[in-house]
């Protein structure tokens, strides 16, 4: 409903690339360029400064940002107040979630929540931690779902629920018949580990560096990108690793791996991640309220599971 041309110069102005705001708003540059040109004739004077493959905002431009975000606000506030007059919950949602949680989580979420929210569309971009978190600083995503904390203080992070990281290793491996595994003994096996940027791969190293455990000393052997393969390789034979326990309970259930905990123990939060917007769709805040109670049921399944 809001001006196209005003979202459009809005997304350039934000991201100080036509490039990267054709990528957020799933437009041809051209496109963008058009939009913003239109918008400029309109006001009759430029917007936009370029020189040297850069962009920045003139005054005047810089004038239009900041009506253009006051805008964008009353348009949120009116479409909330008219949903909550209606009781209507629908739109479409984008979430981001780093791997672990997208294969192991988000689907009988998603799923319950559109059982429940069938007019609300969602689609789901899955990335490591880093890679979500830069979705979200960017507004490229609604709600992002981590697994390590976030740096990034002018975002909103809220914990979801706790994970247990666990050792796993294969059942010939000599170490198959321990309950435990001493964090200090990682350095004398091979490693397989996530690729950088994990949030996995983050909070191991934090928690070896807490403990004393210098990763320097590590024979890792393999690097690769999702549990999947991770739980492929160790079931080969190929190494030891480091996964969530709820990553592994079809794998424990057959046999196909073997479990230990750490010692010292090692836990993570499962986060949320938004932006400090003081309107929001509706459908974002039912999703968030669904997610939080989901996480408290499950949490509670667990616990007296």
């Amino acid at each position: 409903m809001a001006d196209r041309r005003l979202q459009v110069f809005h997304t350039v102005a934000r991201l100080l690339s036509f490039t990267k705001a054709a990528e957020t708003l799933h437009m041809t540059q051209p496109a963008v360029t058009f939009q913003v040109r239109q918008l400029e004739e309109y006001f009759n004077t430029r917007l936009f400064d370029r020189t040297h493959n850069r962009i920045n905002l003139t005054e005047a431009g810089r004038q239009v940002f900041n009506y253009a975000d006051k805008i964008f606000v009353l348009y949120a506030e009116m479409n909330n107040a008219v949903r909550e007059v209606t009781g209507e919950v629908s739109g479409a949602l984008v979430i981001g979630a780093s791997t672990t949680i997208a294969e192991y989580m988000l689907p009988s979420l998603l799923g319950d929540f559109k059982a429940k929210y069938p007019d609300v569309t969602v689609h789901l971009k899955v990335s490591n931690t880093d890679g979500i978190v830069h979705m979200v600083e960017n507004n490229d995503i609604d709600l992002g779902v981590v697994e390590a904390p976030v740096s990034n203080k002018n975002l909103v992070v809220e914990v979801c629920r706790s994970d247990e990281l666990v050792a796993i290793v294969s059942p010939q491996h000599e170490l198959a018949g321990q309950e435990f595994l001493q964090l200090k003994s990682l350095v004398e096996y091979p490693f397989i580990c996530r690729e950088e940027g994990s949030g996995t791969r983050e909070v191991i190293s934090e928690h070896m560096h807490v403990n004393d455990v210098n990763t320097a000393e590590m024979n890792i052997c393999m690097e690769l990108g999702s549990p999947e393969a991770i739980k492929g390789a160790v079931e080969a034979g190929m190494g030891i690793s480091i996964t969530s326990r709820a990553t592994i309970s079809k794998e424990l259930q057959l046999g196909t791996l073997v479990a230990l905990k750490l010692d010292p123990p090692l836990e993570r939060p499962f986060s949320f991640v938004h932006q400090k917007q003081k309107f929001r769709h509706r459908a974002m805040d039912e999703l968030l309220e669904f997610a939080r109670q989901y996480c408290k049921d499950h949490l509670l399944a667990s616990e007296q599971g």
